[in-house]
């Protein structure tokens, strides 16, 4: 099972910028799709963006198309989430997540598609 740590949550102005790090050990990275999901106080745990393993195929959610950007570096092991434009409404504890299966396409959207998860790193943005 991989061990999955994420890093650069904090507090920023709406309309800024942040960007996470999902640092991952313990087993393959590079063959498996990777997500970003998130969790506000009272809400469930939604999707943010998935990337391929082989970094080919990406999905957002349409909340967040068009300011964020997923990305990943295998030599790494490491994925990365730029976030650009932030709102109010983005606040929320962001998770990285591997997919159960390798190598499977199309990247899965779905919490329960994930297996291994991190232990989340906060974003608040003031209004």
């Amino acid at each position: 099972q991989v061990h999955l740590v994420e890093s650069g949550g904090g507090l920023v102005q709406a309309g800024g910028s942040l960007r996470l790090s999902c640092a991952g050990s313990g087993r393959t990275f590079s063959t498996y799709n990777m997500g970003w999901f998130r969790q506000a106080p009272g809400k469930e745990r939604e999707f943010v963006t998935t990337i391929s393993w082989h970094s080919g195929t990406i999905y957002y959610a349409d909340s967040v198309k068009g300011r964020f950007t997923i990305s990943r570096d295998n030599a790494k092991n490491t994925v990365y989430l730029q976030m650009n434009r932030v709102k109010p409404e983005d606040t929320a504890l962001y998770f990285c997540a591997q997919d159960l299966n390798a190598r499977r396409w199309p990247p899965p959207t779905a919490v329960g598609d994930f297996g291994s998860w991190g232990q989340g790193t906060q974003v608040t943005v003031s209004s």
